[in-house]
């Protein structure tokens, strides 16, 4: 079964604090485990205030689905990054073949 996997890294201008941070992150996530079914972690260790790292993994039987369903993750995360007060600076997307 293919695996695909989106990095994105965030930028929070008004980020004052690692609370602000948290907060900015936190539900970036939220949102994005509740509208599609994945799996999403924070990569970096969270000494810039103003900046995140996320990755995301998907799996799927499909590599066809797996690359609209990358697309449409990247574009609700634009969407709802921006509604956060935050930019999506970079994202690159990969999948990994199946090993057999």
């Amino acid at each position: 079964m293919p695996i695909a996997r989106l990095t994105i890294e965030i930028e929070i201008a008004h980020a004052q604090s690692l609370k602000d941070r948290r907060q900015v992150v936190r539900s970036l996530k939220d949102r994005l485990r509740n509208a599609f079914n994945l799996a999403i972690a924070e990569l970096d260790s969270a000494e810039a205030w103003n900046r995140a790292t996320l990755g995301i993994a998907v799996i799927s039987g499909s590599t066809s689905y797996l690359s609209g369903q990358l697309q449409e993750i990247d574009r609700a995360a634009h969407r709802i990054a921006s509604t956060l007060g935050a930019e999506i600076i970079d994202s690159w997307a990969e999948i990994l073949p199946e090993n057999t």
